[in-house]
């Protein structure tokens, strides 16, 4: 998947009526371009805020929090194309905090910097520069990684995961421990040994594989609904609070339990999709489309957030933790809020991000609030340059339950289309190219109303 520009030249049409539901990050960028192309759009959205799976969640003792800590890259054009153009005059610098690609682990056994080169310099670079990696496995890594680029980053015939396709390149466990294994659970919410290897390869062609800037870890400075959702909400007719029960297409028209619309599109989950259409009339393919949303299984994603007695800063805004659940090292990234987020959170603020967090987690939120704060302190302690880590006097648990979906070579992901022709689908998990990431999102809603215009309107989009 290569990046795109968000910018459209839509021909007018006349104000159709068009319904969209959810008003996540998939809803909100096809309510936008619909907008745009002269469409009377109206959004329901099942809660009170807007952000879908990634918004703003007030906690009695932290304030604002996001359900959950998303991070971006700088391949991600479409997304930060939204992000400037509904935040006009505001200097971009006040709502992300942009970095070159830089994973370093908080103990202080790993650090990899790309260099600002033009491709593939720079990734050169930082694998030939990187510490806590041994010659051999540096030299192994910029092998594997000439060779993915001179095969167009195709997966080779008989390999599916992300494991094999590690193994067929002669990866050591050691540079799949430290390095691939945890890029590949924080790109794909889903093990190497099961992740699918295409598309971990169009991760890595679209940031370490493109120019340095595309590479670079991107974070919000003010919380995820604020950052653009809200502003696109603005923009068009939102209805919160609204959960739509059936979706009825018919010849020439698409009823919103009852209320008659010219198109839809379904910015939900999949298995919300297929129930919204539980009532509609049989049609060639529905069936078959109807079992590939249900096809889909999900993964959890948990976030930790701890406010400190006093204050207490990482080395760096993001950082990797060395995760060991049997030994209760949950955690995966830790991400510093006080150097992130405009105006910076005081005391001191730390959010800790566990992946893939379906293995069995400590029974109730405090133990496993206490076995985060625990793995920091002694991740910091080996690193021997940190001040020991305050305590915490406050913490919120995030569990999302269906985070993600399983990102397999198995997985079938459908399409924009749905049987129905006045009716379209959006969301991460239809067939972008990319695992359940917000860029995905986006892109899938964008594609979406521009099929509806074509489709349904016959407008032209370029």
């Amino acid at each position: 998947m290569t990046g795109s520009a968000t910018t459209e030249v839509v021909q007018k049409v006349s104000p159709h009526k068009v319904a969209v539901v959810g008003a996540g990050w998939a809803g909100l960028s096809a309510a936008l371009t619909l907008h745009r192309a002269g469409c009377d759009v109206t959004v329901f959205e099942a809660a009170r805020i807007v952000g879908g799976r990634a918004r703003r969640v007030q906690d009695p003792a932290l304030g604002a929090i996001d359900n959950g800590q998303h991070l971006m890259l700088g391949a991600y054009s479409d997304t930060l194309a939204l992000v400037r153009e509904l935040n006009p005059g505001t200097n971009m610098n006040a709502l992300l905090l942009r970095q070159p690609l830089h994973v370093e682990s908080l103990d202080g056994t790993l650090c990899l910097r790309a260099a600002r080169l033009p491709a593939p310099l720079h990734t050169v670079a930082g694998l030939l520069t990187a510490r806590g990696i041994s010659i051999g496995d540096r030299l192994a890594a910029l092998r594997m990684m000439a060779k993915l680029r001179a095969g167009g980053w195709r997966v080779p015939a008989r390999t599916r995961t992300v494991a094999e396709l590690l193994e067929s390149h002669q990866q050591s466990r050691t540079l799949c421990d430290r390095l691939w294994d945890p890029l590949c659970l924080a790109a794909m919410n889903t093990p190497a040994s099961m992740a699918s290897a295409q598309i971990f390869l169009n991760v890595l062609r679209d940031s370490m594989g493109a120019d340095a800037p595309a590479g670079d870890f991107v974070l919000a400075r003010t919380d995820l609904s604020r950052l653009w959702p809200e502003a696109a909400a603005r923009q068009v007719r939102v209805e919160t609070g609204k959960r739509v029960h059936h979706v009825v297409p018919e010849a020439d028209q698409v009823r919103i339990d009852g209320t008659p619309f010219d198109a839809c599109v379904l910015a939900v989950p999949a298995y919300a999709a297929a129930s919204l259409l539980d009532s509609a009339a049989d049609v060639t393919g529905l069936a078959a489309w109807r079992q590939a949303l249900g096809s889909f299984s999900y993964r959890r994603i948990a976030t930790v957030t701890l406010r400190l007695e006093g204050p207490w800063t990482l080395p760096r805004p993001i950082m990797l933790l060395q995760c060991d659940p049997a030994s209760g090292d949950h955690g995966q990234w830790a991400i510093d809020r006080s150097a992130t987020l405009l105006p910076a959170p005081l005391p001191a603020e730390i959010s800790v991000v566990i992946s893939d967090a379906s293995h069995d987690l400590p029974a109730g939120d405090d133990t496993l609030a206490a076995q985060v704060a625990q793995q920091l302190r002694r991740q910091a302690a080996r690193r021997g340059s940190l001040a020991p880590m305050p305590a915490t006097v406050a913490h919120r648990v995030i569990i999302e339950k269906r985070a993600t979906f399983d990102c397999t070579q198995d997985q079938v992901r459908p399409p924009n289309r749905t049987p129905f022709q006045r009716v379209w689908v959006a969301g991460d998990w239809t067939d972008t190219g990319y695992p359940a990431v917000l860029e995905g999102a986006v892109r899938s809603g964008m594609t979406a109303a521009r099929n509806v215009l074509k489709s349904a309107f016959k407008s032209a989009v370029d």
